[in-house]
């Protein structure tokens, strides 16, 4: 069985991060070994949080991993707290990683148009060398905005959808020139709807050809969903499959939450009702 390093924080409320990332990859035939970059009592979109950083632990897992001589088949980033975090992947990355190994970056950052609470200019900084060291990156519109430097208020300004999906092609362009990786836009809000039916699209980048697709939208940001979102493309890389395959799974699979957790009315901030889903990524 194939292992993946995760590494990212473990909220026990809002189904995100690694309590989305441990079921998804187990689904799908993959064992995750995660290594946690924070504990939080909820993630941080509740009103109110514990959060416990683990910058000076994580080393902890990386010497012991070391000493039990375990390789990975993959490793996959998400959220961290700040600069000295990513410092700690890329010695991570010095010990684990091999030419075979597959390394998925999800560069969390914020959101909307809006950083998160622990953005600095200084992840920022580190966050760019990072992508640059994946095989696949998963950003959202606003992650993509920060990492190359594209305007969210311009882009969200353009009057047609034409030109907006345009901009965003040529951000995902720029960013896999920079890297080399393979990109897929995530949560591509359209700003302009001619009709009562809105639409949210991911687009898929390899350097060769772009792939663009739209799913049903219900106006409603989730917890967790970017998360989940990359852990099925994780699993898929694992299985070896065609990423533009991953990319619709996960948006099948998604729908279908979304659907489900729109019906029972839960809690935006609770994330989404995936786990009767789960049988979808076999």
């Amino acid at each position: 069985m194939k292992k993946v390093a995760v590494i990212q924080d473990l909220s026990s409320f809002g189904r995100c991060s690694l309590t989305a990332a441990i079921p998804v990859l187990s689904v799908m035939g993959v064992q995750a070994c995660p290594l946690p970059t924070a504990i939080l009592s909820a993630q941080t979109g509740y009103p109110s949080f514990f959060c416990e950083d683990f910058t000076d632990k994580m080393h902890y897992f990386e010497d012991e991993w070391s000493k039990m001589d375990v390789t990975f088949d993959g490793i996959y980033t998400g959220f961290v707290t700040g600069r000295e975090q990513i410092n700690n992947i890329f010695r991570f990355l010095d010990t684990f990683q091999t030419k075979e190994t597959r390394l998925l970056v999800d560069p969390v950052m914020g959101d909307m148009g809006q950083a998160y609470k622990l953005f600095t200019d200084e992840l920022l900084l580190r966050m760019r060398e990072l992508v640059k060291c994946a095989n696949v990156i998963t950003p959202n519109v606003t992650e993509c905005c920060l990492l190359t430097g594209l305007s969210y208020d311009k882009l969200h300004n353009y009057s047609n959808e034409k030109d907006f999906i345009q901009a965003i092609e040529e951000a995902g362009k720029t960013l896999q020139q920079e890297t080399r990786a393979q990109v897929i836009i995530t949560g591509v809000n359209l700003p302009i709807s001619h009709s009562d039916e809105q639409f949210i699209g991911n687009m898929y980048l390899d350097g060769d050809s772009t792939f663009y697709s739209t799913i049903p939208y219900n106006g409603k940001s989730y917890s967790g969903t970017g998360d989940l979102f990359a852990s099925i493309i994780m699993g898929g890389m694992m299985r070896g499959e065609d990423l533009r395959k991953s990319v619709q799974l996960a948006e099948n699979f998604l729908t279908a939450a979304i659907h489900d957790t729109s019906l029972a009315e839960t809690p935006k901030e609770a994330g989404v009702n995936f786990e009767k889903y789960l049988k979808m990524l076999l």
